[in-house]
């Protein structure tokens, strides 16, 4: 395979996946983003600049995908924080039940999906979330009793939302999706989540 051909594949796996951004070589960056924008049509929410654009934050992980200078890691962290937007009416707990529902949902932002429609956070393919279900991957931590370890005080409803909506401000170039950040959850579905992690009532504390 050509160095060409990698690097293409290297920046529609990483768009793809949704995460946090792999270096693609820098002689062949933009080759490959040129075939990108020669050969790819935007079809619904699939959009090219989805597939083209990087923030600074993209950016900076691209230039450092594996280890990076502490300047760097708390340069990216601080300005993802100040992307970070607290609920409108100043409630962060929604329904667990619908929580639980965008945890298993992993459709969404695809090209078959309709612009505008109602995505999944497919928790699950990370995260142990609650004891019932016994699917689940392990490339994040158990959230399993996450609530009742953590409790529900004010600075741990702020982190936690603050995690779900731009998990970069906590942990720069963090494999987790920016869920609120980039669109991907509405505020009512992360209020949603956030009661499946907290509400006492929750399988996730049981």
């Amino acid at each position: 395979m050509t160095p060409l051909k990698t690097t293409l594949m290297v920046v529609l796996g990483v768009t793809a996946a949704g995460c946090a951004t792999v270096a693609a070589e820098p002689d062949y960056r933009q080759a490959a983003l040129a075939l990108l924008k020669q050969d790819f049509r935007s079809k619904g929410p699939a959009t090219l600049e989805r597939v083209t654009s990087q923030d600074e934050a993209q950016q900076l992980c691209s230039q450092y995908p594996q280890e990076r200078p502490a300047e760097v890691a708390a340069r990216i962290e601080a300005t993802q924080m100040k992307n970070i937007r607290q609920p409108a009416d100043g409630k962060y707990l929604g329904d667990w039940k619908e929580g639980e529902k965008i945890a298993q949902n992993g459709r969404g932002m695809q090209s078959s999906d309709m612009v505008g429609g109602i995505n999944g956070g497919n928790c699950y393919a990370c995260h142990q979330i609650s004891k019932q279900e016994i699917s689940f991957g392990n490339i994040g931590p158990s959230l399993y009793n996450y609530g009742k370890i953590r409790g529900s005080s004010d600075e741990m409803l702020k982190y936690t939302w603050g995690k779900i909506y731009n998990a970069q401000a906590y942990t720069a170039c963090s494999n987790m999706p920016r869920f609120g950040h980039s669109g991907i959850l509405t505020e009512a579905q992360i209020k949603d989540v956030m009661a499946l992690l907290l509400d006492p009532a929750s399988p996730v504390n049981q």
